[in-house]
C-alpha cells in the first residue's frame, strides 16, 4: 500500500553548524504519485557567506590534516552506517516517484559508491597527506637540483548542486571523492526530491562520522552562495545545459577561475550491430535493454537512451519488439511490488516530457504509447505525475534535427534507421556529445568501428553482447571506478572515474629542489638524498625503519655454468642465453648474457636477511628494467634503499616500498626496480617475547 497521509513538514538547511528553517512561505512538494503535500522548502535567512566560511575553517583544516587513509576509513564508517537507515530511505523513495527497483539504485548505489571510494582510497592511495604524480624529473647533470610533481587538497569548499532524479546517489557520488580528497561540501539537491537528500545529511550529521563542517546542505535556493566563491573552492553541477551555461559564466566563477565540472543534458544513442538480426541474442538484449532504460526511473535518467539507433531491414521487427514489451510494463504505485514504472517526479515534470514530445512530433510519429492517455495498473491517473512510456520513430534521422537536439526526461526514446554502419556513427554524433553511448553485436570488426567511431564524442561506451549477459551492468549504469561525464552538450565533465575523480579536488604543483628536501616534503626516498647504513634495514619494524634506510650488499660473480643451470631449471633457453654465435648477431649484445630474472634472482639473495623478522613478505616488484647486459665473468652488487612507507589504519603491517639498484663491477646500472614488502609495525609482534 502506499504510505499513509503524514503532516507537512518544513525542509531545514545544515549550515555553520546547525539546522536552519527557511523564514519565507516557501515551495509546497507533494508526492509524485497521490499529489498529497509532503514538505515545504526555503533557503530564505540562510547566510550563504558564513556557510563557505564555515567549510573552509572548520572543517577543511581537520580534513587536510587526515591522511588518504584515515579519510577512506571516514567514508567506509559513514557509508555503513547510512545502510543502517535504508528501510527509512527506501519508504522516503517511494514519495519521488521511484519503485524499489530504482530506490536501490539511488540508495544502496549510493552508498556503494560512498564505499567504493573508501575501497580504493586504502588500496590506491598512500597513507599520508600529499601525493607524488610522475617520476622525478632530474633538471642537472649532476642530480643536485630535481623536481616532483605533488597533489594537494585545495583549500576551499566544493558546491555541489545536484538534480532531482537521483537524491540519494546523486550526493554521495559527489561528496565521497571530495572528501577523500580532504575537501569539505555543501550539498543543495533539486527541490523536487530534496525531502529524500534532508533525511539521508540528517542521519549522516547525527552519526558524527564527519568532522563538523565537512558536509553542509542547501534546501531551497543557492541565493547569493557563488558570489563569494574564491579561486580555492569548486563547483560542480548536475542539470540542465542552459542552467549549467549560467553557473558557469557567474562573475566570481569566472573572475576567480573556480573548478567547475557539469553534466547536463546528453542524448544518449545505443546502436544494433548489423549482425544482430531479429533471432539473434543481441537482438532480445537490444530490446531488453533499451525498454529497461526507458522505464528505470520512469527515463528519468541522465543516461537513458533516447535515441535508438537500427539497420533500416530490422527496423520494424524492433519497434514491433519494443512496443510489445513496454505494453506489458505494469505503472502505477511505486510502493507496490508489481509496479515495474512509477510516476514520474513531479506534475510539472510531465507536462515538461509532454511539450518535449510534441516537438518530437514534429519530425518522428509516435509508435507505440499515448503521452495524453494514462493506463495503469494501480493508483489515480489524476493524483499522480504518471505518463506511460512513448515511443517515437524517425525515418529520415539526418533531417530530423529535432531528435538530436531535444531530449524528454522521461520514458521517451526515438528509433532510427540507419543504411551502413557509418551512418549509424554519424548519427551519434549528431548529439553533440553525450554521457554513454552502447553497441550491441557479436562481431568484433562492428564493435571496433563503432567504438573508435563514437569515443571522442561520449564518457563512456558500453559494448553488449551475448558473452556479457548476464554480467553487464547495463548502458545507463554509472560506476565508481569509471567516469561519469561526457564532452559536448553532456557538460565536458568528468566525475568519479576512481582516484581521478580525487584529483579534481586536488592542486597539482611542480616542486623543484634538491634531492634531500623534496624527500622530506614528499615522504618518498629520491636519488641523492640522505642515506643511512647501519643494521640490516630487513631487521627493523615500522617503528624503527626510516625513509632512506640503505643496505649496500656484497658482490657476486655470474658464471657461465650459473646461466646454463637457471636455464636448465627453469626452461628458459632463449638463444641469447644458451648460443654465443646467434647472441652476438643480436644488435643489443656482445656475447651470451645472463637472464634478466636470474640478476633479480641473485639480487634477492644477496639484499634478503633471512632470518624471522619484521618483513613478513614479499608482494611484488614495480618498473622492473634491465638496463646493461650482464655477461660471464660481472659481478653484481645491490643498494637497497627504504623509499617509501606506509602503515595501514587497521592492520599490524604495513607496505614499504624499496629502491633496488643493481650494479656490476664498473658501476654501471644492469636493473633497477622497486620492491615491495610487508612490515611489521613492531616486532617481536605485540605478546610475544
Amino acid at each position: 500500500m502506499n504510505a499513509p497521509l503524514r503532516e507537512t513538514r518544513r525542509l531545514e538547511s545544515y549550515v555553520y553548524g546547525s539546522w536552519v528553517a527557511g523564514t519565507d512561505a516557501g515551495q509546497t512538494l507533494v508526492d509524485a504519485a497521490t499529489g498529497a503535500d509532503l514538505a515545504v522548502i526555503d533557503s530564505t535567512g540562510v547566510d550563504f557567506a558564513a556557510a563557505l566560511e564555515h567549510g573552509r575553517r572548520k572543517a577543511g583544516p581537520k580534513l587536510r590534516a587526515m591522511s588518504f587513509h584515515e579519510r577512506a576509513a571516514m567514508l567506509k564508517a559513514l557509508g555503513l552506517e547510512l545502510m543502517k537507515h535504508k528501510e527509512e530511505f527506501y519508504a522516503e523513495s517511494f514519495l519521488t516517484g521511484a519503485t524499489r527497483a530504482d530506490g536501490w539504485v539511488d540508495i544502496e548505489g549510493g552508498v556503494g559508491t560512498l564505499l567504493t571510494f573508501a575501497s580504493k582510497g586504502r588500496r590506491e592511495l598512500p597513507n599520508a597527506r600529499l601525493l607524488t604524480d610522475g617520476e622525478v624529473e632530474v633538471l642537472s647533470k649532476d642530480g643536485s637540483f630535481v623536481a616532483q610533481h605533488v597533489l594537494t587538497p585545495i583549500q576551499g569548499v566544493a558546491v555541489h548542486i545536484n538534480a532531482f532524479n537521483f537524491p540519494v546517489w546523486g550526493m554521495l557520488e559527489k561528496i565521497a571523492p571530495t572528501l577523500l580528497a580532504g575537501v569539505p561540501c555543501i550539498v543543495k539537491p533539486a527541490s523536487q526530491t530534496a525531502y529524500l537528500t534532508e533525511l539521508v545529511v540528517r542521519r549522516a550529521i547525527e552519526s558524527g562520522v564527519l568532522p563538523e563542517g565537512a558536509l553542509q546542505l542547501i534546501c531551497g535556493s543557492v541565493g547569493d552562495l557563488l558570489d563569494h566563491v574564491t579561486e580555492q573552492d569548486a563547483v560542480t553541477f548536475t542539470g540542465s545545459a542552459w542552467t549549467g551555461r549560467k553557473l558557469k559564466t557567474h562573475p566570481a566563477v569566472v573572475a576567480n577561475s573556480v573548478r567547475f565540472t557539469m553534466e547536463a543534458d546528453s542524448l544518449n544513442a545505443s546502436i544494433l550491430g548489423p549482425d544482430a538480426a531479429p533471432g539473434t541474442p543481441e537482438f532480445d538484449l537490444f530490446v531488453k535493454e533499451v525498454a529497461r532504460e526507458m522505464t528505470v526511473k520512469a527515463g528519468q535518467k541522465c543516461t537513458a537512451i533516447r535515441r535508438v539507433i537500427a539497420p533500416r531491414a530490422h527496423v520494424q521487427a524492433l519497434i514491433e519488439a519494443l512496443g510489445a514489451r513496454l505494453a506489458k510494463t505494469p505503472v502505477g504505485l511505486p510502493d507496490l511490488e508489481a509496479t515495474r514504472m512509477g510516476p514520474l517526479a513531479s506534475f510539472d515534470q510531465r507536462e515538461e516530457v509532454r511539450a518535449r514530445i510534441r516537438e518530437l512530433q514534429a519530425v518522428a510519429e509516435i509508435v507505440a504509447g499515448n503521452p495524453d492517455e494514462v493506463r495503469l495498473s494501480s493508483g489515480d491517473p489524476e493524483k499522480g505525475a504518471f505518463l506511460n512510456p512513448v515511443l517515437l520513430y524517425a525515418d529520415k534521422p539526418f533531417a530530423a534535427r529535432a531528435v538530436h537536439d531535444v531530449e524528454a526526461f522521461g520514458p521517451v526514446s526515438t528509433v532510427m534507421p540507419y543504411d551502413d554502419l557509418g551512418e549509424a556513427v554519424e548519427l551519434t554524433k549528431l548529439g553533440k556529445g553525450s554521457l554513454v553511448s552502447s553497441v550491441f553485436t557479436h562481431d568484433k570488426a562492428v564493435a571496433a568501428e563503432v567504438v573508435l567511431g563514437v569515443a571522442p564524442f561520449h564518457g563512456r561506451v558500453l559494448i553488449g553482447d551475448r558473452e556479457t549477459a548476464k554480467s553487464s551492468t547495463g548502458h545507463g549504469s554509472p560506476l565508481a571506478p569509471l567516469v561519469h561525464g561526457g564532452p559536448g552538450r553532456a557538460g565536458g565533465g568528468e566525475e568519479m572515474g576512481g582516484i581521478r575523480g580525487v584529483k579534481h579536488y586536488l592542486q597539482r604543483t611542480a616542486v623543484q629542489g634538491s634531492p634531500r628536501l623534496l624527500s622530506a616534503v614528499t615522504g618518498r626516498w629520491i636519488e641523492g638524498a640522505e642515506a643511512t647504513q647501519d643494521v640490516h634495514p630487513f631487521r627493523k619494524s615500522l617503528a624503527e625503519l626510516k625513509i632512506g634506510d640503505q643496505l649496500v650488499t656484497a658482490s657476486r660473480e655470474v658464471t657461465k655454468e650459473d646461466v646454463e643451470h637457471f636455464a636448465e631449471f627453469t626452461g628458459d633457453t632463449f638463444y641469447a642465453h644458451m648460443n654465443e654465435e646467434a647472441a652476438k648477431a643480436n644488435p643489443f649484445f656482445d656475447d651470451r648474457v645472463a637472464h634478466g630474472y636470474l640478476i633479480a634472482s641473485f639480487a634477492a639473495g644477496l639484499f634478503v636477511e633471512p632470518n624471522p623478522g619484521p618483513v613478513l613478505a614479499n608482494y611484488g616488484v614495480d618498473h622492473l628494467r634491465f638496463l646493461t647486459p650482464v655477461y660471464f665473468g660481472d659481478t653484481l652488487q645491490v643498494r637497497l634503499t627504504c623509499k617509501e612507507i606506509n602503515p595501514r589504519e587497521t592492520a599490524d603491517y604495513g607496505e614499504v616500498r624499496w629502491d633496488c639498484r643493481v650494479t656490476n663491477q664498473e658501476g654501471a646500472i644492469v636493473a633497477q626496480y622497486d620492491v615491495l614488502t610487508m612490515v611489521a609495525k613492531t616486532w617481536p609482534p605485540a605478546g610475544e617475547a
